[in-house]
């Protein structure tokens, strides 16, 4: 193969980078969500998108690529996904694993990536081993949707008189326009949508109802960790766009830097043999 690709895709975004075989970067694209559980049809056309875009007309048929996609386990798409594109040579794997891939090279730790999901994987003498990721349904406690949804319904709270009234809970109902218009908003928000919500969570600074939301976050984040910890304890790092913002709150355990992102992970495995 001539060309690698790498994709991050993820519930936000979906991102990509071609390298030639020096690693000489040729090109990048970025699209939409690509959370293959929530929307096939979208998340293959996101990632064609950012893909095409970081190609720049070369031929996919001289591409070696590996795809990081959240849901990709939870729905098969490790299987059925790679035969419809039209790479040389496709590799589909979770957004975890690309994570773990960028972040700690061939090193023992925990990776906790925190994005509109949350995922949390160990690799051990090289094995691995994973918890959560469940999608914005069910679980991905900790991560944007996660929040964004606690944010609304503890909001709605309020508005009832089950709890109290915060400036946040008041700026939140002014911007959306009532209650009745966070119950429209959340009927057919997408894991993104809600996760859109976070930032206004972060700049509340001492608000009583973020403080609260942020605590909980915290607690998720470290029963994960601690789900998968080892003796003698296993550095953990923090990746994804809420990994840095949490990553202070959590100090049991010790820490270490990522050696890159998800998205060089996937390039290293786009051009591993």
């Amino acid at each position: 193969m001539r060309y690698f690709l790498g994709v991050d895709g993820g519930g936000t975004g979906c991102r990509a980078m071609l390298v030639d075989a020096g690693g000489r970067l040729l090109g990048q694209g970025l699209a939409g969500p690509a959370n293959i559980m929530s929307d096939a049809q979208a998340a293959t056309e996101a990632i064609m998108e950012a893909s095409l875009q970081a190609l720049q007309g070369r031929p996919p048929a001289e591409v070696s690529a590996c795809l990081g996609i959240a849901g990709a386990r939870i729905s098969g798409a490790v299987g059925w996904l790679g035969p419809r594109l039209p790479f040389g040579r496709c590799r589909v794997l979770g957004d975890g694993e690309i994570a773990v891939a960028g972040a700690l090279g061939a090193r023992d730790g925990i990776v906790v990536a925190l994005g509109t999901g949350s995922l949390f994987t160990r690799q051990l003498a090289g094995a691995f081993a994973s918890i959560g990721g469940w999608g914005p349904v069910l679980g991905d406690e900790g991560g944007g949707a996660w929040m964004g949804r606690q944010l609304l319904a503890r909001v709605l709270r309020a508005q009832d008189g089950l709890e109290p009234e915060t400036p946040l809970v008041r700026r939140v109902l002014q911007r959306m326009g009532g209650a009745q218009m966070v119950v429209g908003f959340a009927r057919s928000a997408s894991g993104a949508d809600f996760a859109a919500q976070v930032p206004e969570i972060l700049h509340a600074g001492d608000d009583p109802l973020a403080q609260a939301i942020l605590a909980e976050a915290q607690a998720h984040v470290e029963a994960g960790i601690a789900r998968l910890q080892t003796d003698p304890a296993l550095p953990v790092i923090f990746a994804g766009r809420l990994g840095s913002l949490l990553a202070p709150r959590v100090t049991r355990w010790p820490r270490a830097e990522p050696l890159g992102s998800a998205l060089d992970g996937a390039l290293r495995l786009a051009r591993a043999p």
